[in-house]
């Protein structure tokens, strides 16, 4: 039995080996249903190795790694973090956007974030703690 960490849930799965673990769990956990083609979402599919594919088993951390996430085990690989991929986490932080607040600049003008809004900001922050 291991603990998965995604970005979005925790989940307890039986596995094996590392991250080996039933199709029905893979889904559970990562959200891809293993299919003759691949591990699939939607109208996506990722190609997998024979290798990382046995029967109705899926290696999870060589898809999660053909995917681009990382993967971490905790030292007794009981406990593992599978990461958002580079893409994903790029996508969230587009989507963003930072509270207005206003705060004196290097001379003591007050200025207001929205103000900037379109322009390059460099926010440089400090904390004694």
């Amino acid at each position: 039995m291991a603990t998965i960490l995604t970005p979005t849930d925790q989940f307890d799965v039986a596995t094996r080996d590392g991250l080996w673990m039933s199709a029905s769990d893979a889904e559970r956990v990562t959200g891809w249903t293993l299919k003759p083609e691949g591990m699939c979402r939607a109208e996506a599919c990722v190609p997998m190795p024979a290798s990382a594919v046995k029967r109705t088993e899926v290696d999870v951390e060589a898809f999660w790694t053909k995917l681009g996430g990382p993967v971490v085990a905790s030292e007794a690989r009981d406990v593992w973090a599978l990461g958002a991929s580079p893409d994903e986490r790029n996508a969230t932080l587009e989507g963003l956007q930072a509270p207005d607040f206003t705060l004196p600049d290097i001379d003591g003008t007050s200025r207001t974030l929205s103000q900037l809004r379109g322009k390059k900001v460099f926010l440089a922050t400090w904390a004694s703690w």
